[in-house]
């Protein structure tokens, strides 16, 4: 499936076949022994806190990874694990031991994220709009997982090597809250999950027109569109169809747009995407989907002053809440990601032309 896939997608497979079978072990990464080198703390360095020190040391190694190695103890000075708030002092003996340079993953990339939550298992992430989960053609650099590989120093290899930590996808113009598995327990356990219906997603969206009904089910199966290769359609009986349901509210109304909250009851590529548009409410500027890719002040407003000022130039989709149970703990959880600002942007500008 390509990264293109649905607004919250399980492993492709999933539904089809035992977990076990999700893992292709030649996929798997293979780590090399990594010698540690002992470091001798310089004046310049005297009394910095140790983190720093090893940030300094190893550039290409982000803080939290440092962080985390040190927590597990996998920094000493002169011998003895020490924490990250540890100062150094001159002629002290620091050694690292770095996760491996090398890999058959993702390059890590020193891109910005916003991390939500993270403990030992589990990450959850506010990814922005226009960054791909993995990497695809036309998309190798900037990923989330290029980003992942970089701030974390454990992710779970079962997805394969070129997918660590990835368990769902959002659509490389979908922002929102995105959950990663830091081990492959935590993958296997959130997987069945999923697989089971269990995780609930929300999603805000914003559509046009206003739909006729303040709320609705749409059940309507989903398969490959007949003759173009990225797109999904509604199709019934065909090889590759499969069951999709998709639950929305009307929120908010405004002359011809809608704030509309969704909750997709399974995982289908383009899931949200393909139901509203079905129905007749495509997401705005969804270029696949409504056909543009930009939304004016001139689509609602069209003797507007300001009619050519460009409001969204993305799918106005926003994955906003996710709820499951802790793979460890068996806790249930439940994250948010505030509203991405050019949403929120259109929002605003919509009620206040709306008093």
């Amino acid at each position: 499936m390509s990264e293109s896939s649905g607004e919250e997608v399980t492993n492709a497979s999933v539904h089809e076949m035992p977990l076990d079978d999700i893992v292709d072990e030649s996929e798997l990464e293979v780590v090399p022994v990594v010698i540690p080198t002992p470091l001798v703390v310089a004046d310049t360095e005297n009394l910095m806190r140790v983190d720093q020190f090893l940030a300094a040391r190893f550039p290409e190694f982000s803080r939290n990874r440092i962080q985390t190695a040190i927590r597990r103890n996998l920094v000493t000075v002169d011998g003895t694990p020490i924490k990250p708030s540890t100062r150094v002092t001159l002629g002290q003996i620091v050694v690292f031991v770095p996760p491996a340079a090398e890999h058959t993953g993702p390059v890590p990339e020193n891109v910005p994220l916003d991390i939500l939550f993270e403990d030992d298992s589990i990450a959850v992430i506010n990814k922005p709009a226009g960054m791909v989960v993995h990497p695809a053609k036309g998309h190798w650099s900037g990923t989330l997982t290029a980003a992942l590989a970089y701030h974390f120093l454990q992710l779970s290899q079962a997805n394969g090597a070129h997918r660590p930590g990835i368990i769902h996808r959002l659509d490389r113009d979908t922002s929102g809250v995105i959950v990663i598995a830091k081990t492959d327990h935590a993958l296997s356990a959130l997987t069945k999950q999923f697989a089971k219906r269990t995780v609930e997603k929300t999603y805000l969206a914003i559509v046009s027109p206003v739909p006729q009904f303040d709320r609705d089910i749409i059940d309507k199966p989903i398969g490959v569109h007949p003759y173009q290769r990225e797109k999904m359609a509604i199709r019934d009986g065909h090889p590759t169809s499969r069951p999709a349901i998709t639950m929305y509210e009307v929120t908010e109304r405004f002359k011809s747009v809608a704030l509309v909250t969704v909750r997709p009851q399974t995982g289908r590529t383009h899931q949200i995407r393909v139901h509203l548009a079905t129905i007749g409410y495509p997401i705005v500027a969804d270029k696949l989907y409504s056909g543009r890719n930009r939304f004016l002040i001139g689509d609602v407003f069209r003797h507007h002053a300001n009619a050519e000022q460009v409001l969204i130039e993305r799918q106005a989709l926003h994955a906003y809440q996710i709820s499951f149970n802790h793979p460890v703990t068996k806790e249930r959880l439940s994250f948010s990601a505030p509203l991405a600002s050019d949403m929120e942007g259109l929002l605003n500008f919509l009620r206040s032309e709306n008093k």
